[in-house]
């Protein structure tokens, strides 16, 4: 029986973090990959939770907007381990409101981590999924604010049941596209990249889910988008709500379900509650 893996992206700090040490106390049992792009602060960080206790930690080196780079870990993982039982999509990024890029080229930035980041991510890690693996995306409760800011129109099409990932996709593309013209309200969009990146990331975990429960049926596989809540980190700022710690209950809970859970799954989980899309 080959060794249980979670991986964890975006993790050197804030909620990927927490998320992390909450796997830890949690009590998973096997290794848990800490990725980040940055590898002298990613080992930085699994040295700090080594000396805290979380011996369990390994260091991977994961750049989720290079497919290369989602390949090597592919490969690491094949032939370590055998398989992936947790992958949480942590990694994201978001512009500050005082930014003074324009706002098409932060569309791009924000879509090519938030959303294709986890594309690509998933597109390695999921074929290699064990049975009764769990599945976490980090999205926001932005994403639902943002999808009723939409025109009807895209409303319709975003929580349509059966909206494929290659629409999901051109959707995404359209939004970046127009945001660079500058009409992307014109076209039904809200004028945020951030939430419109976090409606992708929702969006596509309710396909995944669905891709699996056809695809692999009988394997208790749960896969889920989540809130973690208006968080203390570099993102939100230090007057958020919530701590990281508190901010990677819900993430850790969804990773943690366990053998024979029949949900949540491809649903949005805000404070371990399922929310309406």
């Amino acid at each position: 029986m080959s060794k249980k893996v979670a991986v964890v992206t975006g993790a050197n700090k804030g909620i990927g973090l927490a998320i992390v040490k909450g796997l830890c106390k949690a009590g998973f049992e096997g290794d848990i990959l800490l990725t980040a792009r940055n590898e002298k602060l990613g080992q930085e960080a699994v040295s700090a939770l080594h000396s805290e206790g979380c011996k369990k930690v390994v260091f991977h080196q994961l750049d989720v907007c290079d497919q290369g780079s989602c390949s090597k870990l592919r490969k690491f993982l094949e032939e370590n381990y055998g398989g992936l039982d947790v992958l949480i999509n942590n990694a994201g990024i978001a512009f500050k409101q005082a930014a003074t890029e324009p706002f098409g080229e932060q569309a791009e930035v924000t879509m090519r981590t938030n959303f294709w980041g986890t594309l690509w991510v998933c597109h390695a890690l999921l074929p290699i999924l064990r049975p009764n693996a769990r599945v976490v995306s980090v999205s926001s409760f932005v994403s639902k604010r943002s999808l009723d800011q939409c025109s009807a129109e895209l409303q319709a099409k975003l929580r349509s049941s059966d909206i494929s990932e290659e629409e999901l996709c051109l959707l995404m593309g359209e939004f970046v596209s127009a945001a660079q013209k500058g009409d992307h309200q014109a076209q039904g969009w809200p004028n945020t990249a951030y939430g419109t990146t976090k409606i992708g990331v929702t969006v596509l975990s309710r396909i995944q889910a669905r891709v699996l429960g056809e695809t692999r049926p009988g394997d208790g596989i749960l896969l889920n988008a989540c809130c973690p809540g208006l968080v203390q980190t570099d993102m939100a700022g230090p007057k958020a709500s919530k701590s990281p710690e508190e901010g990677a209950e819900t993430p850790v809970y969804l990773a943690m379900l366990p053998v024979g859970a029949k949900e949540p799954h491809g649903q949005l989980v805000w404070d371990k509650t399922v929310q309406a899309w």
